[in-house]
């Protein structure tokens, strides 16, 4: 017969199979390092953007009428620096998943990948249909928090797939996001900190706690 040692054991061996199968655990720390370094360039390159308008626009985006953005041209670059950062990153962190994946023999594509986009993917569509609105009606002072507001409960909402501890990086976010709503001036710097910071040190924690070993 088994021995209690041996019994547990082999539950704890199942206990890990079932979670193994039902979360996305091939998250790269260097995903998160990677992006986080793409919001910090993306981060730089708008604040000369903002910096060539003077005023309180140097460390804020606000209404146009208020801070004084000169033209739709500025605007226009603002947002084109935020997709192409945006694009980066995402490139960035499927690069580094793939590669971790592919080294630990788990598929990246199946069911509980489809789950993990699809609840990280809605609160992200809901919240840029509203930052859009926002933008369309002037209310550019709320862009940078809604952005960390929404990406906060994108990560608490698809938790449950992968990695427990982004859940706490979402509330991270979320915190700032909130921060940021009750603090006129400071939107891209509140930016740089969630999207850039943050994201850098969670990298680096998950590559520390489920990388390090395996890259010896």
């Amino acid at each position: 017969m088994r021995s209690k040692e041996e019994s547990l054991d082999a539950l704890q061996d199942i206990r890990k199979m079932m979670e193994r199968s039902s979360r996305f655990i091939s998250l790269s720390g260097w995903s998160g390092i990677s992006a986080g370094i793409c919001a910090l360039l993306g981060a730089w390159f708008g604040y000369g953007v903002l910096a060539r308008t003077g005023g309180e626009s140097v460390s804020a985006s606000s209404r146009t009428s208020q801070v004084g953005l000169s033209s739709m041209g500025e605007i226009q670059q603002l947002l084109l620096i935020g997709r192409l950062t945006f694009a980066a990153a995402a490139v960035s962190a499927f690069i580094f998943t793939y590669i971790r994946s592919k080294k630990n023999a788990i598929p990246m594509w199946g069911l509980t990948a489809k789950r993990l986009l699809i609840n990280t993917m809605v609160p992200m569509i809901v919240g840029g249909l509203v930052i859009l609105r926002m933008m369309q009606t002037g209310y550019y002072d709320l862009v940078g928090s809604c952005s960390l507001v929404f990406y906060g409960l994108a990560l608490v909402n698809a938790s449950k797939y992968t990695l427990n501890e982004i859940r706490y990086l979402g509330y991270a976010e979320l915190a700032l996001g909130l921060i940021d709503l009750w603090q006129r001036g400071y939107g891209l710097l509140f930016w740089a900190l969630g999207f850039g910071v943050l994201h850098i040190i969670y990298g680096t924690m998950m590559w520390w706690k489920y990388e390090r070993v395996q890259s010896k």
